[in-house]
């Protein structure tokens, strides 16, 4: 019934990558001194996330982690020190939550030094700190699905973890069905914790998912129809077949991205 009223809160109507789907936004930004820290974060990717974007991690502010959904989202950053730092700033991927409201960032020391212009790497770092602007963009695996990782907690037939990898395009997934495949029987999971979801109604057999995917003003599902196969095993990551490429706006006011195109 929940997933239900999801869906039909949620219009179902193409996500547009015009009007405010770049919204720029100002904060600061510091740095770990090990990508580790931020591997071993709360979205649960583990040493998996080391692999994620040339190593350009970040941790964010609750209002970006979205308890969980913000999981995987990418972001442009660049700090705003012309005389140390590039137009361009480094692109990052979420992978843990930072609850230190002072910052909206907590960079991977690669992340932080690719902000930097050449030979200003390590000046950057001495700041330990910096004032940035930062807009959300799509995230782009080419050549590479949405990946679901079965967790090694998982038992058949009585407890299901996944894990939610590579999810490209800059939406959120806020709900994911379960079902044997060819069945239309659905049963839900819930989000663990960060991008890890459960349930202990496990169907039988082959099995498929439908996500809700969301972002700013759009929704839409999306349905990978067979994904676990009938003996699929713990700590195997498999293949959706679908991958999410849809660009959802901002309600950012005012609609304005004339500082940073």
């Amino acid at each position: 019934m929940a997933l239900l009223l999801c869906f039909l809160f949620f219009s179902l109507i193409a996500s547009s990558a015009t009007a405010c789907d770049r919204c720029v936004h100002q904060s600061k930004a510091a740095y770990f001194s090990k990508a580790s820290a931020l591997s071993s974060g709360a979205c649960g990717y583990g040493s998996l996330a080391i692999g994620f974007g040339g190593g350009h991690l970040a941790a964010a502010v609750p209002s970006i982690y979205k308890d969980g959904a913000g999981c995987g989202a990418c972001f442009q950053i660049r700090c705003k020190n012309a005389n140390l730092c590039t137009k361009e700033g480094t692109r990052v991927i979420v992978t843990d939550l930072n609850p230190n409201n002072r910052t909206d960032f907590v960079l991977s020391s690669r992340a932080f030094r690719a902000m930097a212009r050449k030979g200003a790497d390590k000046d950057i770092l001495k700041l330990g700190i910096v004032d940035v602007e930062y807009k959300r963009v799509p995230c782009e695996y080419k050549s590479q699905n949405l990946a679901v990782r079965v967790e090694e907690s998982s038992q058949k037939s009585n407890y299901l973890a996944i894990k939610i990898l590579y999810q490209g395009g800059q939406t959120e997934i806020v709900a994911i069905d379960v079902a044997q495949v060819g069945s239309s029987n659905w049963g839900f999971l819930t989000r663990n914790y960060g991008a890890v979801w459960n349930t202990s109604r496990v169907p039988a057999g082959a099995l498929q998912f439908r996500f809700v995917v969301t972002a700013g003003y759009d929704g839409k599902w999306i349905w990978a129809k067979s994904v676990l196969p009938s003996d699929w095993k713990p700590g195997v990551t498999y293949d959706s077949g679908v991958q999410i490429d849809d660009i959802a706006q901002e309600g950012c006011s005012p609609c304005d991205i004339s500082t940073w195109k």
